[in-house]
């Protein structure tokens, strides 16, 4: 279970910044392949090809879970900063929750989109927590 709250936070309140060891993709995907995760990673992707490993020096932010009807939003800065922010009033006790919008550089098999599906059921709920090829 991801993040919960006590109080009421309103729509466009930014929370708490995703934070971890900022590396490459490489040096990223070689530690869990050496630590042999259990399906968690914690690697968040930047637009300047580097990543946040939450898994090292990472805060609480990392364990937010995945909704296709998120109500929250990660922010990129000019920085490399990830900040999560809310989309909307989120209501004491809701879990917190991004659209993880996951991209892979690999043809998507029927094994591959299984390791991915979503099973958040939202009724919007596109099946799969890779982001959707723009058409």
């Amino acid at each position: 279970m991801g993040p919960l709250h006590l109080q009421a936070i309103p729509a466009g309140q930014r929370i708490f910044e995703y934070r971890g060891e900022v590396t490459s993709w490489r040096r990223a995907s070689a530690r869990y392949g050496r630590c042999g995760e259990s399906g968690h990673t914690f690697i968040f992707g930047l637009d300047d090809g580097r990543v946040i490993d939450g898994s090292v020096g990472g805060n609480s932010a990392r364990w937010l879970n995945h909704s296709c009807q998120p109500n929250c939003e990660a922010i990129e800065d000019e920085r490399g900063r990830v900040s999560i922010e809310t989309l909307k009033d989120v209501m004491p006790g809701d879990e917190l929750f991004i659209a993880y919008g996951l991209t892979i550089d690999e043809a998507i098999t029927p094994e591959l989109a299984a390791d991915y599906s979503c099973r958040c059921g939202t009724t919007r709920c596109t099946g799969s927590m890779l982001a959707l090829a723009s058409g």
